[in-house]
């Protein structure tokens, strides 16, 4: 027995069609609100920012008399900065260990897909806390208790580094694949075993590269907590700026961009052999 074929009517297919034009309606009037929104913020937040391009277009010669002084750069003591660039390094290492160990338990107690919200949202609270202050902060808070120097340095690069270290990993294990999880609960291992055996496997890879660009990023602000006594190359960087010795200036960025450009390679090259 043929089944009957049911023929939309007129008046069926004419309701689809409002129905359809009215929802494009309500898209393109909330993309129109969108960008008008935006454009607002932009105009209120450069408004706040003193945004004045034909200020910087006016001083454009004053920098570039300023950069001229940089030249030609002054490697007297080129050793001396070598060693406090060292510095700089061991503490952007040490401050990115210490973090890395911290974070983990965090960003697992921070990711909705393995913990209750009850964990959860502390536990973020306390990354955004540990995330939005500046590490020159951290290092003046820091330099009360250990004194000047680059452990108070390390101290100020650890927490700050710890709660983005944090947010990131917690956001690399909530985008994993739940089934080998639910593969490793389904032979009754314990909440640890889920986390070792089926969560740490899909998010290492991650976390290494997200570890590596932080300690490239560190070892960039290890190079100013001298400012405030913290170590490193910064305290020399400081004082020579003070003192108008632009040339030496000069050599210490120089010492700076080719030690950061050295660990970017060697960290793309771990990121590739791991991703």
């Amino acid at each position: 027995m043929p089944v009957p074929r049911i023929v939309p009517t007129t008046s069926h297919s004419a309701a689809v069609h409002a129905a359809l034009a009215q929802a494009r309606s309500r898209w393109t009037v909330g993309r129109i609100g969108a960008i008008v929104g935006a454009i607002a913020i932009l105009i209120y937040t450069g408004r706040l920012s003193d945004l004045s391009f034909i200020e910087l277009c006016n001083g454009l010669g004053a920098m570039a008399a300023l950069v001229g002084k940089f030249f030609p750069p002054d490697f007297t003591h080129g050793w001396h900065y070598l060693q406090a660039t060292l510095e700089t390094i061991a503490m952007g290492l040490w401050g990115t260990l210490l973090a890395v160990i911290v974070a983990i338990p965090l960003s697992i107690l921070a990711s909705h897909n393995i913990c209750p919200l009850w964990v959860v949202f502390p536990v973020r609270r306390l990354l955004d806390a540990m995330r939005a202050i500046n590490e020159l902060v951290f290092a003046l808070v820091f330099i009360v208790a250990v004194g000047l120097g680059p452990f108070a340095g390390v101290l100020a690069l650890f927490v700050h580094t710890a709660g983005t270290l944090g947010k990131l990993f917690s956001e690399a294990v909530e985008a994993i694949d739940l089934g080998p999880v639910e593969g490793i609960r389904a032979t009754g291992a314990s909440k640890l075993q889920e986390v070792i055996f089926g969560v740490l496997p899909q998010v290492l890879p991650l976390w290494t590269s997200f570890t590596l660009y932080r300690f490239e990023a560190n070892v960039r602000s290890a190079s100013v907590l001298g400012i405030v006594g913290a170590g490193g190359i910064g305290i020399a960087l400081y004082q020579n700026f003070r003192a108008f010795n632009y040339p030496e200036v000069c050599a210490i960025l120089i010492i700076l961009v080719v030690t950061v450009s050295i660990i970017d390679l060697i960290s793309a090259r771990i990121r590739n052999s791991l991703i």
